[in-house]
């Protein structure tokens, strides 16, 4: 008697699998904000350094979990991606602490109009570097998001520093990520591993100097300090998944689920006062961001269909 072969899971069910994991893991870092404001007694830089430590502790469990150390072993080897992972470890960490820094002084709505700049710096870095080049939509919804950081500074008389600086260095790591040669596990594994020595020092010379807040604090902090590990990687886990699986636009447009869910934590949630002068700078972004993503929508949709004319003849 034959056996029959296992059924496989459809295109569609793929999908939808993806665009849940995606979904998911986005939604996870918007209300991370929430997660990292029960550390807001902790210094931001003992924060980083636990995520650091617990990171490097839980990736690497789930690489020998998944049997991926000989591909582990393999990057280690390749020193070019290496000096290219050590510069993302940088661009991470700093983002990681401008984050949380952010979260500690109640600006979480500048952390929100970061993450929205991002996708346009993206676009930057891409003309920059790779000659890619604009659309007139593109161009305009870039300009839109100048007008609105610019309006922003001359209203207040500030520079909001921290969203310029969560969006570019945001970028610069995707860009470097995309041309380094590595798994996103274990990418992230070697860069919270260059990380680790100086987290481990931090702590060292904190324990000697007035003590950390893991030994210091009470249960909730120690206990939250620990899943600052796994509230790295389970998002980075679910993108991974959902972005092999859906298509390159819907996983555009989900992007702006991270955003759009501090914007409202911090609004709602907190209370974060909305001035005008922001709310002028985000309804620019906004505008900029729907002329983008409808311009990116529409090309795909163009390559498609004259992929299939292709396929076809």
């Amino acid at each position: 008697m034959q056996q029959t072969p296992a059924a496989r899971p459809s295109p569609h069910s793929e999908a939808a699998l993806g665009a849940a994991a995606a979904g998911l893991g986005y939604l996870l870092w918007g209300v991370s904000v929430i997660f990292y404001k029960q550390l807001v007694e902790v210094p931001p830089f003992e924060v980083l350094a636990h995520r650091s430590v617990w990171s490097v502790v839980l990736v690497l469990a789930i690489i020998l979990l998944l049997r991926r150390g000989p591909e582990l072993i393999v990057l280690l080897r390749d020193r070019r991606t290496m000096l290219t992972l050590a510069g993302t470890a940088f661009l991470i960490g700093s983002n990681w602490f401008v984050f949380i820094y952010s979260i500690n002084e109640q600006r979480i709505l500048e952390t929100s109009l970061g993450y929205y700049i991002n996708p346009l710096m993206s676009v930057l870095l891409g003309v920059a570097f790779l000659g890619e080049r604009l659309s007139r939509p593109q161009i305009f919804a870039v300009a839109l998001a100048f007008i609105g950081v610019l309006y922003f500074t001359v209203a207040l008389g500030t520079l909001p520093w921290i969203s310029l600086y969560l969006a570019i260095t945001f970028a610069a790591y995707g860009y470097l990520r995309k041309v380094a040669r590595a798994g996103p596990l274990e990418g992230l594994f070697v860069e919270v591993a260059v990380l680790l020595p100086l987290a481990l020092a931090y702590l060292w010379w904190l324990s000697g100097h007035g003590g950390t807040s893991f030994g210091n604090g009470g249960w909730h902090i120690w206990m939250f300090l620990v899943l600052t590990g796994p509230m790295t990687a389970v998002p980075l886990l679910l993108f991974t998944f959902g972005a092999q699986r859906i298509r390159l636009a819907t996983l555009g447009l989900m992007q702006y689920l991270a955003p759009t869910t501090q914007f409202f934590v911090a609004v709602f949630l907190y209370g974060e006062p909305l001035i005008p002068a922001q709310v002028a700078t985000f309804a620019l972004i906004w505008i900029g961001l729907g002329i983008f993503s409808a311009d990116t929508w529409r090309r795909e949709r163009e390559l498609r269909r004259l992929a299939g004319l292709e396929n076809r003849g």
